[in-house]
């Protein structure tokens, strides 16, 4: 047995060292934005903390316009030049950051210009927010680069120190000056994180290269399409609930997302890890290996999914009680089901989709599904709004959620059959 674990051990070696220095600097990073919402659930009101959530799933929006697919093309091309192009290789980070700069610019403008219409008194909580359009984008950037030439060890050093650092600083804010505090605080984590990535990647140069600019962008567009239309059937649902005024309902399901973004965190970085390994068999046509590795995390990502769902539709209930006593309420329940399995399929699908689909350069089959799908779930929550009031929006997630994951991983799945011969 002993033998068997040391053998396991050393054939997965940098896998499992990887796994650790990106746990840490997940936690550097994602720690601080969860330790911002968790005071904020504390020192702010229901209604303030709802107001707080809501404006986050509107920046978030435009910060995705804003990076459109771009750090996870970095990420891909960054381990593929490393293997085929180090001039290309030191001409990404100017090139993908130009692009994020011009999108950035439009997106602000089209936000100064329509904001107040559309947003009218929560319009000036969202100028608060501006600077993340550009900020979280470029550390996003960084963020890709260094995972894609596998420096997880200085991505986790760097991010950690920034973390502690910025803890002492956001709590100021958010017991200062509340709501507003609170949406500062997350511009100058980023600011911070973004400088700190800055100095610490230096090799690049700043050439303007047309044959980047094409490839990331090419790529980039086509990815940013599939995260849209992602978005559409998993993260819309916050701004409809938002738009027709269920703003108490939106602080106790963010809470409980919240939560499941935390649980979904080893996942992701699983994916991240194993991603420039499958760029790198498939930039070798080892097609084959893919088709192996495929049905083998398929198989591993069905299980641990039931496995987590069962696990959090038993403990959870007491952690939120524990931790957010305010919300555990008969609302929470209400919410708290269609959640959990909501929360199993993105199990099943985080590090298969962003660890092998898109790390193999087919993330063109997740757009055209994941617009039509995104476009059918908006349709299907404004319906079911109006037939079982704000609860119909987290059902018709959870269909489209269904539904996208059997179309997309058996149309990959038979993909990568096909091309590997078996």
């Amino acid at each position: 047995m002993k033998k068997y674990i040391i053998n396991s051990y050393n054939s997965h070696k940098e896998t499992i060292h990887n796994f650790i220095w990106r746990g840490l600097q997940v936690f550097g990073k994602q720690g601080v934005t969860f330790l911002i919402f968790v005071i904020c659930s504390k020192i702010l009101s229901p209604y303030d903390f709802g107001i707080y959530n809501y404006i986050l799933a509107i920046i978030f929006l435009l910060i995705m316009f804003g990076d459109f697919g771009i750090s996870t093309a970095t990420s891909k091309y960054v381990a593929e030049y490393n293997i085929t192009d180090k001039d290309k290789l030191r001409s990404v980070f100017f090139n993908s950051g130009l692009i994020i700069m011009g999108l950035t610019v439009i997106i602000t403008v089209v936000t100064l210009f329509f904001g107040p219409w559309y947003l009218k008194d929560k319009y000036i909580y969202v100028l608060w927010l501006l600077p993340m359009i550009f900020l979280s984008p470029m550390t996003s950037l960084l963020d890709g680069i260094y995972r894609g030439l596998k420096k997880f060890k200085e991505l986790a050093i760097i991010s950690l120190i920034i973390g502690v650092v910025s803890i002492f600083v956001v709590y100021f804010l958010i017991t200062s000056y509340g709501l507003i505090g609170a949406l500062i605080s997350q511009n100058i984590f980023y600011l911070a994180l973004l400088l700190g990535l800055g100095l610490g990647h230096r090799d690049f140069n700043l050439k303007l290269n047309s044959g980047v600019i094409k490839e990331v962008g090419k790529y980039s567009f086509t990815y940013g399409l599939a995260v849209l239309g992602y978005y559409l059937f998993s993260r819309v649902d916050i701004l409809i609930l938002g738009h027709y005024g269920y703003i108490k309902e939106i602080a106790v399901y963010e809470i409980i997302n919240k939560i499941f973004m935390i649980l979904l965190i080893p996942f992701s970085i699983v994916g991240q890890i194993v991603g420039p390994n499958f760029t790198e068999y498939f930039t070798r046509k080892e097609y084959k290996k893919i088709y192996s590795k495929l049905k083998k995390y398929l198989s591993i990502s069905i299980i641990t999914g039931l496995i987590f769902g069962v696990l959090t539709y038993l403990l959870l209930p007491y952690v939120v009680k524990f931790f957010f006593r305010e919300y555990y309420n008969s609302l929470f329940f209400l919410i708290f089901t269609p959640s959990v399995m909501i929360y199993s399929l993105q199990v099943y699908t985080t590090y298969i989709n962003s660890g092998i689909i898109v790390s193999t350069g087919h993330a063109k089959l997740m757009t055209y599904l994941n617009l039509w799908l995104g476009l059918l779930n908006l349709i299907l929550a404004i319906i079911l709004l109006k037939v079982f009031g704000f609860i119909g929006v987290i059902y018709a997630t959870m269909f489209s959620l269904v539904v996208g994951v059997i179309f997309l991983h058996t149309q990959y799945f038979y993909k990568i059959k096909k091309i590997s011969n078996e």
